[in-house]
């Protein structure tokens, strides 16, 4: 997980410009160095830098772990000789960081300068279709143990069959082209493959859904009939899902602020998310999220159950 620097109100210094450490990450577009222990760690944030893993990113971090442990070297003893923290390492070694050209030179150096990482690095990718504001949130979400999810404006990407996908973006301006269109689309079924108890340590997620995100028929009653179908496959199938609906009426509503996320991480740290237009917000704030925590809670208490949620499904379902 890439480093999440701590409020300090430290000067970090950024080529001929500075930035100050926040507690908030928001759409940081340039790499922020600092020093750590003697060695160089970066920090690569924003659009474009610090994107999500792709089939490229993975391999090339496969190659660079193959060589490092040829070559004897713990990740610590590789950082100091390319002068990269530990961190960082590991961060390109599980295809979590796009290398930047002076970690691929002074990799090369170290491993033995067989060519083999430079010429690797030009066909390096980063895998399109999600947001730029959304691509740190996703690579948490990797690893995540627990993750919650509140939803009022569409059915949670998660959960998302091919053709909602397709009409959520057709819906919202500016319409994407054909390619761009079938990037959103794939790269947001390919996140599905988190919800797998197959994985090492699957995450348990929560879901809470307005009903009136499925009573709004996105993309007419047969992409809302395979919807309602797919949210039913899913209680079914996966154990570790829980889908609570949020009734059209309700007087006390602890959502009133919008959608929100929580994730728990395999360290046991929490962080949240919440989304705007063309925006987002990754938080690491205790305090912050204290409060998101206590409202998810109170959302969770007045949403159905999980039993009378999905019973609301199946007549959902059979009235279309």
């Amino acid at each position: 997980m890439p480093p999440i620097w701590r409020r300090e109100r430290a000067v970090l210094q950024v080529g001929a410009t500075y930035a100050v450490s926040a507690y908030a990450v928001t759409d940081w577009t340039v790499p922020v160095t600092r020093r750590h222990h003697g060695c160089r760690e970066v920090a690569y944030v924003g659009d474009g830098v610090e994107p999500e893993s792709s089939d490229s990113l993975r391999t090339f971090g496969a190659v660079v772990q193959a060589l490092r442990e040829h070559a004897g070297l713990s990740r610590e003893e590789f950082g100091e000789r390319v002068r990269f923290s530990k961190h960082t390492v590991a961060s390109v070694e599980l295809g979590r960081r796009m290398p930047d050209e002076s970690f691929v030179e002074a990799a090369e150096e170290a491993l033995g300068n067989t060519g083999a990482l430079r010429r690797a690095a030009g066909h390096v990718a980063r895998q399109p279709g999600l947001a730029a504001w959304f691509r740190r949130w996703a690579r948490m979400e990797a690893s995540a143990v627990n993750l919650y999810t509140y939803e009022c404006r569409v059915v949670p990407g998660l959960l998302q069959t091919e053709a909602y996908a397709r009409a959520v973006s057709l819906s919202v301006p500016p319409i994407p082209n054909d390619q761009e269109l079938d990037d959103r689309v794939a790269a947001r079924v390919a996140r599905q493959e988190l919800l797998s108890t197959r994985r090492e340590r699957p995450c348990a997620f929560s879901f809470i859904v307005e009903q009136a995100v499925l009573e709004r028929r996105t993309g007419g009653d047969d992409v809302t009939r395979e919807v309602l179908g797919h949210l039913l496959e899913v209680i079914d199938r996966h154990r570790n899902v829980e889908v609570q609906i949020m009734p059209l009426l309700q007087p006390v509503h602890a959502g009133l602020d919008g959608p929100l996320q929580l994730l728990e991480t395999p360290e046991n740290q929490w962080f949240a998310y919440s989304e705007g237009q063309n925006n987002g917000r990754l938080i690491a704030d205790p305090k912050e999220i204290s409060v998101l925590h206590q409202r998810y809670g109170k959302l969770r208490s007045q949403a159905r159950n999980l039993r009378d949620s999905r019973a609301l499904l199946e007549r959902m379902r059979g009235a279309l």
